[in-house]
């Protein structure tokens, strides 16, 4: 069957289902991104993100247990391993024994109604650091690292993942991945996220903090997007339609609202994410610590702006706030 061909992984989950369609803020386009270690028992509290913490897979029941008594519907996990062996191609990435393939099948079998998405990426699992596989020379390897990304992102639909989600833009891996499902029979069964439009930006620190990503030398600039270019974000966007993305995303959030608004238009038919990013949460929470705002109403603020740009799914650490905010 041809790639193209295959519409059934966007919809195959109830709740990804309601994706579908545009609304105001509800409980159901909050996705909470959650930080999962490789120590079973960790609760370690992140400086840098207030409120977040990295959590072992013994702690998920009682972490997210009350936030799914409030209607949490989705999660999406950053594996964050501290005890494995890494490598140049990120071998632990697909450690069946390893936090996130772990996690999928822990939090399965205690919510078995919660959406749980992964972050596809080796960053976390090269021993430098890089999204991607090296040529001898230096440079990013295309090939082998979309390749080798497809790996990751079918083992964890194999266990288990509703979705799976590939940040490391990598050129062709939503083509590699969507080959890969559809060829294991996960082409129906498991939706694909894809980071489209994912810039080189400064608010990511936060983030690298908690799961221990920051690259050994260099930078992602040569893979990531540059903040002043649009029209190769649309072409990105474009690319990843073609490719048989399910959803697409813009990373970060705020300070690209109108490329929100592009992709809102160049994938019309697609259900549209944001992230608004470490960086981003952390400057909200900030300002408000400082009494330059309340943070209740700018939290709301930021947020609405986004869903006003065109977006259907929201990743953002306020998830917990938003569950108690919606109630009152």
């Amino acid at each position: 069957m041809d790639i193209s061909s295959i519409l059934q992984g966007g919809y195959q989950h109830p709740l990804s289902r309601s994706w579908q369609a545009q609304r105001t803020l509800t409980k159901s386009m909050l996705m909470y991104p959650i930080f999962i270690t490789d120590e079973p028992d960790a609760h370690v509290e992140i400086p840098s993100l207030p409120g977040q913490a990295r959590w072992g897979v013994n702690k998920l029941e009682e972490f997210l247990g009350p936030l799914v008594k409030k209607g949490l519907r989705s999660v999406i996990l950053f594996g964050v391993p501290l005890h494995c062996e890494k490598d140049d191609r990120g071998s632990p990435a697909d450690d069946p024994n390893g936090p996130v393939i772990l996690a999928v099948r822990k939090i399965r079998s205690l919510f078995p109604d919660l959406y749980i998405a992964c972050d596809v990426c080796l960053c976390e699992y090269t021993s430098h650091g890089h999204c991607g596989v090296f040529r001898p020379d230096g440079s990013i390897d295309t090939t082998p690292s979309a390749a080798r990304i497809a790996e990751v992102a079918l083992a964890y639909a194999r266990a288990g993942a509703h979705c799976v989600a590939p940040s490391d833009m990598m050129d062709g891996r939503i083509k590699a991945i969507k080959r890969a499902l559809i060829d294991n029979g996960y082409g129906n069964r498991c939706t694909l996220m894809s980071y489209s439009a994912k810039f080189a930006s400064a608010l990511y620190g936060p983030f690298r903090d908690a799961a221990g990503s920051a690259p050994a030398f260099g930078d992602r600039k040569c893979y990531q997007l540059p903040p002043t270019a649009k029209g190769l974000a649309r072409r990105a966007i474009k690319r990843d339609v073609a490719e048989g993305a399910d959803i697409i995303m813009v990373k970060p959030a705020l300070p690209y609202l109108d490329v929100i608004q592009d992709a809102k238009q160049l994938a019309e038919d697609h259900p549209l994410a944001c992230y608004q990013v470490s960086g981003e949460y952390a400057m909200v929470v900030a300002g408000a610590r400082a009494g330059v705002y309340d943070l209740k109403t700018m939290a709301f603020e930021t947020v609405e702006s986004m869903i006003r740009a065109g977006c259907t799914l929201i990743l953002t650490y306020f998830t917990p706030q938003f569950l108690d905010w919606l109630d009152e």
